[in-house]
């Protein structure tokens, strides 16, 4: 495994082949950071995810939310979510953004990591309803986690920290040849909220 150290630069490539992944690193100072964890940690809505694995019904520890421009539809691992509206903070941090990353998002998937035992598995964001090749975005508040990439083909891995405040972006063809995970640790005894603002394309609109 490769484990890159933090001082990357934005324009830099992390992966040797088949897609695209540029890490900013914090985005945000100090500060900001903290009141926009504890907005979101304090505002959010958030429900344990419910998912469907073999016709069995599991509710996760992690919570999520799911929000948008308008109540899109969005489904994986056979559930079924709609978008609510953007909070003010949501709209300020997908501006912010938006502008870093010169794209455009139009919903964002929350989830809230109560602590380094919560993760979540290999995967690979690729369901029906996102834009084909679109950019993801993902913005990370509170504990420092270690994100992981995995080629499909090869098993190469690429892993870095995620720290406070940071935004990576994952675009071009990413999802079709890598999967990403974020690995458990009992070492993480503090919370993390991601938000990675996606598009949704319009055929997925509810009515």
């Amino acid at each position: 495994m490769d484990l890159f150290s933090n001082q990357i630069e934005p324009n830099q490539n992390l992966l040797p082949k088949d897609g695209v992944v540029n890490y900013f690193g914090p985005i945000l100072n100090q500060p900001e950071a903290d009141h926009y964890f504890h907005q979101l940690l304090d505002t959010i809505p958030w429900e344990n995810d419910v998912l469907v694995m073999f016709g069995k019904r599991i509710e996760t520890k992690r919570k999520v939310a799911w929000f948008g421009d308008k109540p899109f539809a969005y489904t994986y691992s056979n559930s079924t979510k709609r978008a609510l509206y953007w909070t003010p903070e949501l709209l300020e941090l997908k501006q912010l953004t938006e502008k870093l990353t010169t794209t455009t998002y139009n919903s964002c998937l929350l989830n809230l990591y109560h602590s380094g035992e919560e993760g979540m598995g290999w995967h690979s964001d690729d369901e029906k309803e996102l834009q084909p090749n679109g950019a993801i975005a993902s913005l990370s508040f509170g504990a420092e986690r270690q994100f992981v990439f995995k080629h499909k083909t090869t098993n190469e891995k690429v892993a870095l920290v995620l720290d406070h405040g940071s935004l990576l972006v994952m675009k071009g063809e990413t999802q079709n040849f890598w999967q990403h995970r974020l690995p458990p640790t009992k070492k993480v005894t503090s919370p993390r909220i991601n938000l990675t603002f996606r598009t949704i394309t319009t055929e997925n609109l509810a009515e």
